[in-house]
């Protein structure tokens, strides 16, 4: 009976370290307070004064910059540099990425949280998952929301991306 005990008691206090967990990680998924995507530069300079132009700015396709960051936040455990990317001067993307490489579990709790988070914020997820790496997404209203886990020690990383959906018609095919 003891052991039964104090297994109940071991599970409880792990169900509510997984809820504080998760809890800690909904406050900050939002986007920055004053911040929307298609905003410009000088709009997000107003809503976010310490964010800082980067030096050497990312680039990806579709003319995606890189090149505005923020401060790094702390989400489910782990801290997140969030970087803000224009094309077409309006703001397109913002990625939220933390290394993960020095955690025990190379992020995959951080990634479990931000999963159940996704769940209650926008409903199931459309997922996938391979030996290398774990990915959920979804969809919410004009704007595309996922996060990735990549679970090779040497590069461990998660990261959450805000994205303006880009529909396209059957001639861009």
């Amino acid at each position: 009976m003891r052991s039964l005990a104090s297994l109940t008691t071991f599970l409880r206090a792990l169900a509510a370290s997984a809820i504080l967990l998760a809890a800690g990680a909904l406050h900050a998924q939002a986007l920055p307070p004053g911040v929307r995507l298609g905003m410009t530069a000088e709009e997000l300079q107003a809503a976010l004064p310490a964010a800082e132009r980067v030096q050497r700015p990312q680039r990806l396709g579709g003319g995606l910059v890189g090149n505005w960051r923020a401060a790094p936040v702390e989400i489910a455990g782990l801290l997140f540099e969030p970087t803000f990317f224009f094309a077409a001067s309006e703001l397109r993307r913002v990625e939220y990425v933390a290394a993960a490489q020095a955690t025990p579990d190379n992020g995959a709790a951080a990634f479990a949280a931000l999963v159940q988070w996704g769940r209650g914020a926008f409903g199931s997820e459309l997922a996938s998952r391979d030996p290398g790496s774990a990915y959920a997404a979804w969809v919410s209203n004009d704007t595309d929301v996922y996060v990735q886990q990549v679970s090779d020690p040497r590069r461990a990383s998660v990261r959450l991306v805000y994205k303006a959906r880009q529909l396209r018609d059957g001639s861009e095919l």
